[in-house]
């Protein structure tokens, strides 16, 4: 499946490269060179560019990053933004450097994040942002009013590694306030998931209810309703209201 950037280049008879490996594409390089680009702008590109790259562009090689920097680096930020109940968040256009999402601070822009706040509608909110902050970034590099900020070498936040499906397994011992941030954050994927009579049910919604206080075990369906599931955690309890079943 194309991504939205190809179908877009395609539609207007731009060109497009598509390197597997970018340190092992010598064609593609050659390529690259032979465009002598102004910028290079890279957003939600999941390999590290080679020094070759970086020192290809006449200004800069610059990155539209889903935080707000020297917070959450690494490749899922939006999620984890989520996932530990942060109540904004934002997009940093930074200069590239040779380590990960470490490079100086150009520009920032302050997002709220709603309580409902799902992994798809943030990345979506930035996605706007980011485009727009670009926009605006890109001619102060030019005329020179730009001001680079360095990052600390530490980041104040946890590393934001890559999403993988197993992160999405709910467990019960938790409270119900985290597994909440872990269905919002992984939705649309890989969504948050538990199992009911040996299937897999995948939770696209939830809410939490207070109570509980160890009377139950978690992971214990507590009661059935018109508001949805609930089941008991490891404090307070969690309501499934939206859930997809494991077709026979």
């Amino acid at each position: 499946t194309f991504s939205p950037v190809k179908e877009c280049a395609l539609q207007h008879g731009l060109p497009v490269a598509q390197p597997q490996q970018i340190r092992k594409d010598e064609e593609f390089m050659q390529e690259l060179e032979a465009l002598e680009p102004d910028f290079i702008v890279v957003a939600a590109f999941g390999q590290l560019l080679p020094e070759r790259v970086l020192n290809a562009p006449k200004y800069d090689c610059i990155n539209v990053h889903g935080s707000l920097l020297p917070k959450l680096r690494g490749a899922a930020p939006m999620q984890y933004s989520i996932l530990q109940g942060d109540k904004t968040t934002g997009v940093t256009i930074m200069k590239m450097a040779k380590g990960l999402d470490t490079g100086d601070m150009i520009s920032q822009a302050v997002v709220p994040l709603t309580e409902d706040e799902t992994g798809g509608s943030l990345f979506d909110k930035l996605a706007e942002e980011g485009a727009e902050l670009l926009i605006r970034t890109i001619p102060s590099i030019v005329d020179g009013t730009a001001v680079y900020t360095k990052q600390p070498e530490e980041s104040p936040t946890p590393y934001a590694a890559m999403i993988s499906k197993k992160m999405g397994l709910m467990d019960f011992t938790k409270s119900a306030t985290e597994l909440e941030r872990l269905v919002r954050g992984m939705n649309p994927w890989p969504s948050a998931y538990t199992f009911l009579n040996g299937k897999t049910l995948k939770v696209w919604k939830c809410s939490v209810e207070s109570g509980n206080c160890g009377k139950e075990a978690p992971g214990t369906i507590t009661g059935v309703d018109k508001k949805g599931i609930h089941v008991a955690c490891g404090t307070d309890k969690l309501v499934l209201e939206e859930v997809t079943f494991e077709e026979e």
